[in-house]
């Protein structure tokens, strides 16, 4: 049996998805995380680049299950356009890259060609000494477009 290649999913900087989704017209974001960190913590905004987030929880709280729906739920949302790139992003970085790897088979699986590429640093970024995020490194500290919901 011939070994397939394994799809690995491309990695930037949150300042690098900003760039790629403002150069892109058929890029979208994919904001995985939940619906209380949306509603409090705030995320992305793509206004400038007359452009929506996509929010779809890849874990559901609070027992952060993997959402069973999540490709169905993401795909529909693309209509008849499906988009040549989809750059997801998370807190941190972490639960984003498992949908972006998810969502990369998911997409081959029904013939579809796009590109899953994972904002490394997330909304939020790393922790710092004092165990808080948004200090180190993420969107919000790029300075990149943000709003509280």
């Amino acid at each position: 049996m011939p070994e397939t290649a394994e799809i690995i999913v491309a990695e930037v900087t949150p300042k690098a998805a900003w760039k790629g989704l403002a150069s892109d017209p058929c890029s979208v974001l994919v904001d995985v995380r939940t619906k209380s960190e949306w509603s409090y913590v705030g995320g992305p905004d793509l206004d400038d680049l007359d452009k929506q987030v996509i929010r779809v929880e890849w874990l559901a709280f609070p027992d952060m299950a993997v959402n069973q729906g999540f490709a169905g739920e993401l795909f529909s949302r693309f209509g008849d356009r499906f988009p040549t790139t989809i750059y997801f992003i998370c807190r941190s970085g972490v639960r984003s890259l498992d949908a972006a790897d998810f969502v990369t088979e998911a997409a081959a699986e029904i013939g579809r060609k796009t590109v899953c590429v994972n904002v490394s640093e997330g909304f939020e970024g790393d922790l710092n000494d004092a165990k808080q995020r948004g200090q180190v490194n993420g969107w919000k500290t790029h300075d990149l477009p943000w709003r509280q919901t």
